[in-house]
């Protein structure tokens, strides 16, 4: 076996890869556990979770809506209609249809405890290129932006 030094930054002759003995292979961030927060719809799902269930203040969404949005947000916010029995929920699940491109509709699933929710909502991008939330929909109930 040939072998070199470290201090030179080559590896022994029979290592084709280039990763050090003992580590994994790095993973795109987006099939990390922790890496589908850096996706528009779990990002977005997650705030509108925690707005929406009481744990966060409604304003912590300002400047992430556009349109009536926020306003309605505003509205339905104090009844924190994803909150149940004390249990805090959790997001399970959320995927996305792309009708066109800058626009996500997205759709979660939201459990707390035995008891399963679903929200929808619609997230557009700005020519700034962020994402912003547009219209918002929970159990039969609508909160869209200009609908």
């Amino acid at each position: 076996m040939q072998h070199t030094s470290a201090r030179t930054g080559t590896r022994p002759g029979n290592r084709h890869d280039s990763r050090a003995p003992g580590r994994a292979p790095r993973r795109p961030a987006a099939a990390s556990t922790g890496g589908r927060c850096r996706l528009p719809r779990y990002w977005f799902a997650e705030r509108l979770l925690s707005v929406l269930s009481g744990h966060r203040p409604v304003h912590w969404m300002l400047g992430h809506t556009i349109g009536q949005a926020y306003e309605q947000l505003v509205r339905l916010a104090p009844g924190a209609p994803l909150s149940t029995n004390g249990l805090r929920p959790v997001l399970r699940h959320c995927d996305e249809y792309v009708p066109r491109p800058g626009v996500i509709e997205a759709f979660a699933r939201i459990t707390a405890g035995d008891r399963v929710r679903a929200m929808a909502f619609r997230l557009e991008q700005g020519p700034d290129l962020r994402w912003r939330c547009a219209a918002v929909e929970l159990g039969g109930e609508r909160l869209a932006a200009g609908v």
